[in-house]
């Protein structure tokens, strides 16, 4: 399922004053940047946990982004915890980014892939959450895969 029309229309609105002359946004949705480690995970419930007596459960989790693909950059605004999209937080030239390693994750309810910018040695892994997991393929398919 993709954005629902009115968090569309924001994402839309707010591309708009970024856009280059002729540039058009071409796919929209909301995914999570980033991985966390199992170390930072069992630290964060650690220090929650002692700090509540045990009465407070902590996780962390990717930070949510709003993406907008272009037909020349890949977008990626704040995105507010699933609420009205942010500030543009990442900006990249379509023509230096390809996506590679895609797989469905968390028993077949996300789809995930790892994002390659050319020149950078670390990738930028990408997951769709189970309300927008069908995005994934269709954000794959439009970029050059990497082997």
């Amino acid at each position: 399922m993709s954005l629902n029309a009115r968090r569309n229309r924001q994402l839309l609105e707010a591309a708009a004053p970024l856009l280059l002359q002729g540039e058009r946004v071409e796919f929209t949705s909301l995914a999570a940047i980033g991985s966390v480690s199992v170390r930072r995970q069992a630290l964060t419930a650690a220090v929650v946990g002692v700090l509540s007596v045990g009465t407070v459960m902590a996780t962390v989790t990717p930070r949510p982004m709003y993406i907008a693909l272009t037909d020349q950059r890949v977008l990626f605004f704040d995105g507010n915890r699933g609420g009205r999209p942010g500030k543009l937080v990442l900006n990249l030239p379509r023509p230096y980014v390809s996506a590679g390693g895609s797989k469905k994750a968390f028993l077949g309810l996300q789809f995930t892939t790892r994002l390659s910018v050319a020149g950078q040695e670390q990738g930028l892994k990408v997951t769709f959450p189970v309300q927008h997991r069908g995005d994934g393929p269709r954000f794959v398919g439009a970029l050059p895969v990497t082997r």
